[in-house]
């Protein structure tokens, strides 16, 4: 019993010091919740009291930029009112100038309607007595005024032809005494500059015979020798009456070459007959063939163009025996490529590539015989051919402008052409185009009113127009030579000078009875 009792009492002091605890605790914590609460007014009070301060300030700054922004918008408001003041300043004085120059064109238009109103009337009054002082000359003269016109336009017509030509003859006359010191002097410096070798173009070639019995032996039996030849060649031979010659024809200049060897060695050999033509033709035809491939060779070395196809040596060798306006088409190949490539140097363009364009521009012509084209066309198809650069193919393309030139290269290539065929010397003028430009002379001295017959003479540089009297008086010569002089200066390219020759016959026959 002791031991519960004793039990029983801890509980109970344990009980009492549990509560005695737990107030103690309460108390504490509700001295800490007080203490707690006390700082946390405080600390509100002071954010308070913090907060109402920063407002204050703020509002100060807010205040002072209002006014500031005021400040500045009342002082821009001002300088614009201003700025509007002056604009209607100007505006106004404007609208009184303007009010002013219509008060002045208002009087200006005035005073003119009443000056046209009196020019009206003063072309009235003029036209009145036109009518009648022409009614009284139409009445004294006994001619209308159409007749009286047209007589006076015939009077005024004559005298002036009349005093044309007497004109035109004095201002003639003058430039004569002029022309001829002027004339030595261009002719003596045009002797001086032009230096150059002439070569004659040619599509025949003379082979000279020991004697004429040797026409004969080339003719052979029947022809047979001659015919050999012929078929063999593709020439023609004429015999004529030339002493001691043999004309050898041919367009194609390497068939009239291999002609003429064969034809010499025939001649020295002795023995003329089917066979030995034949023989003698093979051995032209090699002898040829090694000269044309000699000529590319010095064509390639002397441009120093290198890594051409072999093919193209031979056609540049074949040129050396085609000429152009009688100019050596491989020899103008060759000076072609060296103009080209000292351009290309002068500047700075590609001196390899002009020089190879230039002595391959004119490729074409050494098979234009022998194909149908251009020698522009030809020579693109043969570059194209044999793997030459697209830079290369477009200058020979365009050395004609049969397309425009796109490249350095090519501008120069033409450029080249042109001054190898320009300089003086290199070029002369072939039979078709020379009766073409007598022809023209020809017809425009015909096309005037009052020529009879004109007639090209001493090679074109003379031209004799005969006239027809009745239509073409003395005086009406010298103005109608002029103007057929002009036409001709006008319409035709020529070298020198053409002398215009009129000639006026009257002719009266009677026969007596």
């Amino acid at each position: 019993m002791p031991i519960w009792g004793t039990i029983v009492a801890a509980l109970i002091t344990l009980l009492i010091g549990l509560v005695i605890g737990y107030q103690y605790r309460r108390r504490v914590a509700e001295k800490e919740i007080t203490s707690a609460e006390e700082e946390a007014k405080r600390i509100i009070n002071e954010a308070i009291k913090s907060a109402e301060s920063k407002k204050r300030e703020a509002l100060v700054e807010a205040k002072e930029e209002i006014l500031q922004a005021r400040n500045e918008y009342e002082k821009e408001v001002k300088e614009r009112r201003n700025d509007l003041q002056k604009q209607e300043r100007r505006l106004q004085q404007k609208e009184e100038n303007l009010d002013r120059k219509t008060e002045n064109i208002e009087k200006k238009e005035e005073s003119l309607q009443n000056k046209l109103a009196d020019l009206d009337h003063a072309r009235e009054e003029v036209a009145t007595v036109k009518r009648t002082q022409m009614e009284v000359l139409e009445r004294i003269s006994g001619f209308t005024s159409e007749e009286a016109k047209n007589y006076l336009i015939a009077q005024l017509e004559a005298e002036v032809t009349h005093e044309s030509a007497m004109k035109v003859r004095e201002i003639e006359a003058q430039f004569k005494e002029e022309a001829d010191t002027k004339a030595r002097e261009i002719i003596s410096l045009a002797i001086q500059r032009c230096a150059a070798d002439h070569v004659a173009e040619a599509t025949v070639s003379v082979v000279p015979l020991p004697n004429d019995e040797m026409k004969g032996r080339i003719i052979g039996r029947e022809g047979r020798n001659i015919r050999t030849l012929e078929t063999m060649t593709g020439v023609d031979l004429i015999i004529d009456d030339t002493p001691e010659a043999i004309t050898v024809s041919c367009f194609d200049p390497v068939r009239r070459e291999i002609a003429r060897i064969a034809l010499e060695k025939l001649i020295q050999d002795g023995r003329i007959h089917p066979a030995r033509i034949e023989e003698m033709v093979e051995k032209a035809k090699r002898e040829v063939d090694a000269t044309i491939k000699a000529e590319g060779e010095r064509a390639v070395f002397e441009t120093n163009v290198h890594g051409l196809h072999p093919e193209l040596v031979k056609l540049l060798g074949r040129m050396r025996y085609r000429t152009s306006y009688g100019q050596n088409v491989l020899n103008h190949s060759i000076e072609v490529s060296h103009v080209a490539g000292l351009l290309a140097a002068e500047i700075g363009a590609n001196v390899t590539e002009a020089k190879r364009a230039g002595l391959l521009h004119d490729l074409g012509k050494s098979i234009d015989h022998e194909v149908e084209g251009s020698h522009v066309q030809i020579g693109v198809e043969l570059a194209r051919k044999y793997r030459e650069s697209e830079n290369i193919i477009h200058a020979i393309h365009a050395h004609h402008n049969d397309v425009e030139p796109k490249t350095v290269v090519a501008c120069l290539v033409q450029a080249a052409d042109a001054i190898s065929a320009a300089r003086p010397g290199a070029r002369r003028e072939n039979l078709e185009n020379y009766i073409k430009r007598l022809e023209a002379l020809e017809e425009i001295t015909s096309s005037f009113n009052g020529v009879e017959k004109s007639f090209a003479i001493q090679a074109g540089r003379e031209v004799r127009i005969m006239i027809k009297p009745e239509v073409i008086s003395e005086d009406q010569m010298v103005l109608l030579a002029r103007e057929i002089a002009k036409k001709i200066e006008e319409e035709l390219e020529y070298p020198g000078q053409i002398k215009v020759n009129m000639i006026r016959e009257t002719k009266v026959i009677e026969y007596a009875k």
